[in-house]
């Protein structure tokens, strides 16, 4: 099964179309004939989609909405409105839905909808973590007893490897599953802003702050909140983040009185976060309160057992049933060193399934980036050596745009640089932005 779907409507013949259109797809169903009673339903049941009507007696699908992401943030919202209602579904969207449907709609428009929203990096039939890596399964034992405390959690591992997954997954099986589950991403938010996404801000706090706004520690109070690349986070910021998780109370800019927060913090990170400290990049005492529990997600080179079982996941999510991977293209993916782990693994299938027109896919539909994948030019000894090929070449067909390769390839832009700025000095000569691509701030040299 793919997960447990929420259908609500006040049409019957709706219901039984949706219902018959998502177990098709693989889902378990549970209708509800209200927003009412599906609000009931959201509190009492753990769901991986909501698809609700737009127009309702009593609690229409915006108010349904709006109470969902309070309770449990996390789940995807999807609407189901009338061509003449357009509009709001586009409201919606902007108040947190994550897609909508136009009546009347077919199974195939249900089916695209959902391999936008819930195929993940690391799927699996529960939704938690997959793997077939005995010393994965023993982490996933401690996370578990990790869930039922309220401990911090730090996750460590290279990027693509699924740490968000994971904390998710930890957040599920917590007495707080039923409440919020925010993240934010510390490295994708410039630095300016980032005190009062945490936060939040009073009104008047600053130039444009025409409003009282909360931020994501009151947003994610009864819940858990993932600090996701937490290495990213200025210096000036960590003082105010140990203060929370010590005294459970926020201090919004421009505010007078601490505001209390219930909550648990999972925080992520790709980068060494001990040698950060001992860098003086990141405050010790944070550090050590991060880590109450720690766990390390090795990298995809070193589960190959994954690489099998992952590839043929991808390939059933993306591809249905009837694609699958030819023997020597499993091995020839087991044998690739995956710099980009889970992400690029799932990247590669969805490309092999895109281009070839086959039931079962063969090596030579598998673009692998790398060396290996050119011709005349030998195979990287190294992970290093892969790693370094992977970035250049991104790079490249990205037309030198560094915020567009450091999206394709899942890092943050300043990892990229740092990374860049390392080849520069090894003497390696690196594509200049150009044409419709430049601009002043991709010109910046790549410095650590």
């Amino acid at each position: 099964m793919r997960g447990h779907a929420l259908v609500v409507d006040d049409e019957p013949q709706m219901l039984v179309a949706m219902d018959t259109a998502l177990r098709r797809a693989g889902f378990s169903v549970t209708t509800a004939a209200s927003g009412l009673e599906a609000l009931e339903r959201v509190e009492e049941e753990d769901f991986a989609v909501v698809f609700t009507d737009l127009r309702m007696p009593r609690l229409d699908g915006l108010e349904l909405l709006a109470k969902v992401k309070v309770c449990r943030a996390d789940i995807p919202v999807v609407l189901m409105t009338a061509y003449g209602s357009i509009q709001n579904a586009v409201q919606a969207m902007k108040e947190g839905a994550s897609d909508y449907l136009v009546k009347p709609f077919e199974a195939r428009d249900v089916d695209a909808v959902i391999k936008r929203l819930v195929t993940s990096p690391q799927p699996s039939e529960s939704g938690e973590f997959l793997t077939a890596t005995s010393a994965v399964r023993r982490l996933l034992s401690v996370a578990r007893k990790a869930a039922q405390s309220t401990a911090t959690v730090l996750i460590e591992g290279e990027s693509g490897t699924g740490k968000e997954v994971l904390a998710r997954s930890i957040h599920r099986e917590s007495a707080r599953k039923a409440r919020p589950f925010v993240a934010v991403n510390c490295a994708a938010i410039p630095e300016s802003l980032l005190e009062s996404e945490l936060f939040g801000h009073e009104r008047g706090a600053f130039t444009g702050a025409t409003m009282r706004r909360e931020g994501k520690f009151e947003l994610a109070s009864g819940g858990t909140l993932l600090l996701d690349e937490i290495g990213e986070m200025p210096r000036e910021l960590q003082a105010k983040l140990l203060r929370v998780l010590q005294e459970k109370t926020v201090d919004r800019v421009g505010g007078r009185e601490p505001v209390p927060v219930d909550l648990r913090v999972i925080a992520t990170t790709n980068v060494d976060l001990a040698q950060a400290v001992e860098d003086g990049d990141f405050r010790r005492d944070l550090y050590y309160r991060l880590k109450v529990v720690r766990l390390e997600l090795p990298p995809l080179r070193a589960r190959p057992d994954d690489v099998e079982l992952l590839a043929k996941s991808f390939c059933t999510s993306l591809g249905g049933h009837e694609r699958t991977l030819a023997a020597p293209s499993l091995e020839r993916l087991r044998s690739h060193p995956w710099p980009g782990n889970v992400r690029e693994l799932k990247n590669v299938v969805e490309c092999a399934l895109t281009l070839s027109s086959s039931r079962e896919i063969q090596p030579h539909d598998l673009y692998l980036d790398g060396p290996e994948s050119r011709v005349g030019k030998s195979e990287p000894r190294t992970v290093a050596e892969a790693e370094q090929s992977l970035i250049l070449s991104t790079l490249e067909q990205m037309n030198g745009n560094r915020t567009h390769a450091a999206d394709q390839l899942g890092i943050s832009i300043r990892t990229l640089r740092n990374k860049l700025g390392q080849y520069r000095r090894e003497g390696i000569a690196i594509v200049e932005p150009h044409g419709k691509d430049a601009s002043p701030a991709e010109d910046v040299d790549d410095v650590a």
